[in-house]
């Protein structure tokens, strides 16, 4: 059976009919929007364009995990995100937030700040005490695949099967959590985490095989790499490659599209929910 209503916080979100994470990050040295967002004038307009255009939810990340990203430490992360994170809850106090850590202490001082959801790219690998937390605070939780760490993950990544392993990996995870009685979880396969351009199009290709565990299914593939490499281009120009694998991805069971340009990806699905009808 198909789990594709979110209780965040007592506000109840639909994923039945996809739905997109606008991405507000508060890090200087991102891979496409880094610097932009430091100061409260500029998190908010952005924070307002999103929801305006149409986002769900608002996804707020303080550290970068871009590939080689250097390793921030948890008091500069909690310097970081709890400001803005009170700062859109108290003007924005309707909206659905997500928190972008791996950390079970910032998880927990988040979610006593006005976090609704915990999106953890490590799928609780960088903290042994995340998976209990996530008990603790009863809240949507994202589970993403990474290989190694941001630092390294690109350092040649290999798998026997890349698909056959993400499958794996997720099916313990998932156990896992559900015998802690954890049940609103969401997976992310990890597009460019510790995956080479080939592992990233091999799993675009047979996405459809995540619907197995019949949980909503994140996808973030915004400007990547594996559209700059292919398309010889910077993240910059990367709009319409990411236009054109959002599309692929909803086509086979996305739920919820993790997004630079929300506008663009609300207009999406639109298109697609037409089709499908």
């Amino acid at each position: 059976m198909n789990q594709l209503t979110l209780n965040c916080s007592g506000k109840l979100l639909d994923v039945s009919k996809p739905v997109v994470m606008g991405i507000l990050n508060i890090t200087p040295d991102s891979f496409y929007d880094g610097g932009k967002y430091l100061k409260e004038k500029d998190w908010l307009i952005k924070t307002e364009q999103m929801l305006r255009e149409g986002a769900a939810i608002i996804d707020i990340g303080a550290i970068s995990t871009r590939p080689g990203a250097t390793a921030v430490s948890q008091k500069d992360e909690a310097k970081r995100l709890f400001p803005v994170l009170k700062s859109v809850r108290k003007k924005f106090p309707d909206a659905i937030i997500s928190v972008d850590t791996s950390r079970a202490s910032i998880t927990k001082s988040a979610v006593e700040l006005g976090a609704d959801i915990i999106n953890d790219i490590s799928a609780g690998c960088f903290d042994d005490k995340m998976f209990h937390t996530i008990t603790a605070i009863n809240k949507p939780y994202i589970i993403m695949h990474i290989q190694g760490s941001p630092a390294n993950m690109q350092k040649n990544p290999v798998y026997e099967d890349v698909l056959r392993d993400i499958i794996k990996f997720f099916s313990e995870k998932i156990n896992k959590l559900k015998n802690l009685g954890i049940n609103d979880i969401i997976i992310d396969p990890g597009f460019g985490f510790g995956k080479t351009v080939e592992h990233n199009y091999r799993l675009i290709s047979r996405l459809e095989m995540f619907r197995i565990f019949g949980l909503p299914m994140l996808v973030g593939v915004s400007r990547k790499s594996m559209i700059n490499k292919v398309l010889k281009i910077n993240p910059a120009d990367a709009l319409n490659g990411t236009t054109v694998l959002n599309t692929i991805a909803i086509l086979k069971g996305a739920n919820i599209l993790r997004v630079h340009d929300v506008k663009e990806a609300v207009q999406t699905i639109k298109i697609i929910n037409e089709i499908k009808c």
